[in-house]
C-alpha cells in the first residue's frame, strides 16, 4: 500500500512538472525574426551603395536589384516595409551577425567561405566580371591576366568582395592590389591614375562607366585562371533565422523569372539573361 501511494505521488509530481515545463516553455518562447517582422510590418535590410545591386538615390530612395526583389518578396510574405541600413560591403556580414539589420540585400555572391558564416537564400541572379579602365584603355587591360603578366600595373578591388580572390588565383601579386571601401573610391582611383583598372561585376562596372567621366568598361569575361567566375548573388540571413530563410525562399522561387520580376529588374540592367543557373547548395559546396 505504501509503495502504491509513493508511486501515485511520484506520478502526480511528474505530471505537475510536465505541465509546468510546457507552460513555462510557452511563456518563455521568444519571437523569431520572421514573427517580429510580420507583427511590426517591416524589417531591416543592409546594403552597400553598390549600383545596380543596392543603392540609395539622391532623394534617399532605397533601390537596386537586391532591395527591389527583397521588397517584392517580403511584401508577398506579409512584410510591407523595409528599413535600409547603409553599410560598407566588408562590414555587411559582421553587421548582420551583430543584429544591426536582419537581411543582407546587396547582391552578395554566394561562396563556401561566406556560407560558413551566414545562411543564404537561393540566388536571384548570375553574372560575370569586367574592368573599369581609363578612357581608351591605354594600358590594354583585358582581364586579371593583364596584371599577372605586368607587375607594374595596379588593380583596385572593393574590400571584402570576391575580386581580391580572383586576382590572387590569376597570379596577381598582393602589392599590385589596392583595397578600397566602395565604388566611388574605385572610380576615383582609376580617374587619378592610382590604379590602372578596377575590378567588379560586369553590371557594376557598366554602371560606373556610364556615370563617371574619363573611364570606360572592358569587355565582360566569365573565366579567371581557367575557372568560371560567373557569380551568383543572393540574400544573406543569420543561420538561426531558418524560418525566415524558408519563407523567403518559397516566395522567391515563385517570383523569379515571372513577368513581374523581369519588369522590375530590367531597368536596373538585369533581365532574363541574368537569371541564376546554380543552386545555393552547389555554390556553398564550391561547385
Amino acid at each position: 500500500m505504501f509503495k502504491t501511494l509513493i508511486s501515485r505521488r511520484n506520478a502526480l509530481r511528474a505530471a505537475a512538472l510536465t505541465i509546468a515545463a510546457v507552460s513555462f516553455s510557452g511563456y518563455a518562447h521568444a519571437e523569431s525574426t520572421l514573427e517580429k517582422a510580420k507583427a511590426a510590418g517591416y524589417i531591416r535590410i543592409g546594403f552597400a551603395n553598390e549600383a545596380p545591386f543596392g543603392f540609395a538615390t539622391p532623394d534617399g530612395k532605397l533601390t537596386g536589384e537586391a532591395p527591389e526583389v527583397a521588397k517584392a518578396v517580403l511584401k508577398k510574405m506579409g512584410i510591407a516595409e523595409v528599413d535600409g541600413v547603409l553599410t560598407e560591403f566588408g562590414s555587411l556580414i559582421p553587421g548582420l551577425k551583430a543584429g544591426r539589420f536582419d537581411i543582407i540585400a546587396a547582391g552578395m555572391f554566394i561562396n563556401p567561405k561566406r556560407c560558413a558564416e551566414i545562411a543564404f537564400s537561393e540566388p536571384s541572379y548570375g553574372i560575370g566580371q569586367a574592368m573599369l579602365v581609363a578612357k581608351g584603355n591605354p594600358k590594354g587591360v583585358k582581364d586579371y591576366s593583364t596584371f599577372a603578366s605586368n607587375k607594374d600595373l595596379k588593380l583596385a578591388v572593393m574590400a571584402g568582395a570576391v575580386e581580391n580572390g580572383y586576382a590572387k588565383d590569376a597570379g596577381v601579386a598582393p602589392d599590385q592590389v589596392i583595397s578600397l571601401p566602395d565604388q566611388s573610391s574605385l572610380v576615383a582611383a582609376v580617374q587619378a591614375g592610382r590604379a590602372d583598372a578596377a575590378a567588379l561585376t560586369a553590371l557594376s562596372i557598366a554602371e560606373m562607366a556610364k556615370k563617371a567621366e574619363g573611364v570606360e568598361s572592358t569587355e565582360p569575361f566569365g573565366e579567371v585562371a581557367g575557372k568560371s567566375v560567373k557569380g551568383h548573388g543572393g540574400f544573406g540571413f543569420r543561420k538561426e533565422d531558418k524560418d525566415l530563410v524558408e519563407a523567403f525562399n518559397k516566395e522567391l522561387a515563385a517570383f523569379l523569372g515571372t513577368p513581374e520580376h523581369i519588369a522590375l529588374v530590367e531597368p536596373l540592367g538585369f533581365g532574363k539573361a541574368y537569371l541564376p543557373n546554380k543552386t545555393t547548395a552547389q555554390l556553398c559546396a564550391g561547385e
